[in-house]
């Protein structure tokens, strides 16, 4: 029995030991990781693992890998100011804790990039999109969490523009669109199309003043043709349908119905 115990004691002995070493080499390291700089932070259910300085009576992130909430990974390196995320793209720019948070350069690996205000790594404020090599396109303007929101200018990689409102990416407000046929409308837009009044000019000279309803001539308005033959009335369908007044050139006007661009002659 005594020798069972003795055996037992030892055993226990040598559980204790390999314990206490176990505690002091991690406490070992801890301390000497925390000496270095190095720490484990976190900023709500983000996570930062690497190197701090201390800065303004506090401990700012370095240099290290930031963990996302979101599933995102990215390495800081605030001497750059740059962070790498695990997908492929770079920003480097004003950073904040560990988040894109000023003004700064976000590149994809497509080749497109975004350039101007973030907000908490959002495209939020006045910037500049440069889409990807393949498509060319370009926006300049107003963005609230990466859409176009405000007033901006969106040009085409065949030249063609639009100037004017946006509302969640979509033409929305007062706005000039130039088309590269040399076509152009001035006017208002409602979810991405001509809505309201305006004025759209034909590559052939044509022009359109008045009413539109989801992208179609709808209303009262003039159609003024090259040839300065003009009709002022009403629309429907893109057509001259209603009452309205036709001139010619020559001088002579004709003033009554209209039904699908014809005129419908009334009878004595």
């Amino acid at each position: 029995m005594k020798v069972k115990e003795l055996k037992l004691n030892k055993a226990v002995k040598a559980l204790i030991i390999i314990t206490v070493l176990t505690l002091l080499f991690v406490a070992a390291v801890y301390l000497i990781a925390y000496l270095t700089g190095f720490r484990i932070m976190y900023f709500g259910e983000d996570r930062f693992i690497g190197k701090i300085i201390k800065q303004d009576g506090g401990e700012l992130p370095w240099k290290g890998t930031v963990y996302y909430g979101d599933g995102t990974k990215a390495e800081l390196d605030r001497e750059k100011d740059t962070l790498s995320f695990q997908e492929g793209y770079v920003y480097v720019g004003d950073i904040t804790d560990v988040y894109m948070n000023g003004k700064g350069k976000l590149t994809y690996n497509s080749g497109e990039y975004y350039e101007g205000d973030i907000v908490y790594g959002e495209m939020t404020g006045y910037g500049t999109y440069v889409y990807s090599p393949g498509i060319g396109d370009r926006y300049e303007g107003f963005m609230t969490n990466g859409k176009r929101n405000g007033s901006g200018k969106y040009t085409w990689s065949d030249g063609s523009y639009y100037e004017g409102g946006y509302k969640d990416d979509m033409k929305d407000g007062e706005g000039t669109y130039i088309w590269a046929d040399g076509s152009s409308y001035k006017g208002t837009f409602v979810n991405d199309v001509k809505d309201g009044v305006g004025t759209y000019v034909f590559p052939n000279g044509d022009k359109y003043e008045g009413q539109f309803i989801s992208d179609v001539r709808e209303g009262t308005g003039t159609y003024t043709w090259a040839s300065g033959e003009y009709y002022v009335g009403e629309f429907r369908a893109n057509m001259m349908d209603g009452h309205g007044t036709y001139y010619w050139t020559s001088g002579r006007s004709y003033e009554g119905t209209f039904k699908e661009n014809k005129i419908v002659w009334e009878l004595d």
